[in-house]
């Protein structure tokens, strides 16, 4: 079992790697973020143990179940789900460092009060929808200027980036888009020199796609399934919408 695993982050890695040279980028500036959802806690223990330590939830359930077994494990983990304001409490009992999926006003706003409560600080990125899919969340990219300069007034978030999920086709081209879209909005947004607001993270890619999404500018690439193998259940059994995975 953990054989498996570590040859198949060694593969996704050097697929990274090729792409970063292949592009002319540093391989040091592209980070492997496994995505865990179903996977249990020995399996993303050895992944963490053998020099990946950077993962990520699509649930707070999940997140609650492997605790006591991640909890003294160095890692760093990420939520990339869709958070419901009433499991805002809940997340933030876990150490979760960065939630990559913020796409709303009303959650940054209860996030920032919660955090205040806490005494605490969380750094976010802001999801941008770029394929137009009305089954994906994620605010337009012709919204989400407004929605960070809203967000950025918030003290206790920190804007990194932004995260988008790409068009899951066989068409390059149109995946292109996707990627380019998130990456000309971060050039956009760094032009504008906002306080508060940096624009050094773009999660983009995944095993299908990560070379393209490393050509157009992806700073963390989300690897689930490459590594850990088939989930027991469909896509559409964790998520609200069927089209939106995390391979």
């Amino acid at each position: 079992m953990g054989e498996e695993i570590i040859e198949n982050i060694k593969q996704i890695q050097a697929r990274i790697t090729a792409a970063c040279v292949q592009s002319g980028r540093e391989i040091a500036d592209v980070q492997l973020l496994l995505a865990t959802k179903t996977v249990n806690a020995e399996r993303i223990k050895i992944a963490i143990e053998n020099g990946y330590p950077l993962i990520a939830e699509n649930k707070v359930q999940e997140i609650k179940q492997k605790w006591d077994t991640l909890e003294h494990v160095p890692h760093q983990s990420h939520f990339i789900g869709h958070l419901q304001t009433n499991k805002i409490k809940d997340i933030l009992r876990y150490n979760v460092s960065c939630i990559q999926s913020v796409d709303r006003l009303d959650l940054a706003q209860k996030l920032d009060q919660r955090l205040t409560y806490e005494g605490k600080t969380m750094d976010i990125l802001i999801q941008v929808n770029t394929s137009a899919e009305e089954s994906k969340f994620g605010v337009p990219p012709e919204e989400a200027l407004a929605l960070i300069k809203e967000v950025m007034l918030l003290p206790t978030l920190n804007i990194k980036g932004l995260m988008t999920i790409g068009l899951f086709s066989t068409d390059t081209l149109k995946v292109r888009a996707c990627f380019k879209r998130l990456k000309e909005l971060q050039q956009s947004i760094e032009a504008l020199q906002l306080p508060r607001v940096q624009m050094k993270e773009l999660s983009m890619g995944m095993s299908n796609d990560l070379e393209i999404a490393i050509a157009e500018g992806a700073t963390i690439i989300r690897v689930g399934t490459a590594i850990f193998g088939q989930r027991q259940y469909p896509d559409s059994y964790y998520w609200n919408e069927n089209t939106y995975s995390t391979r």
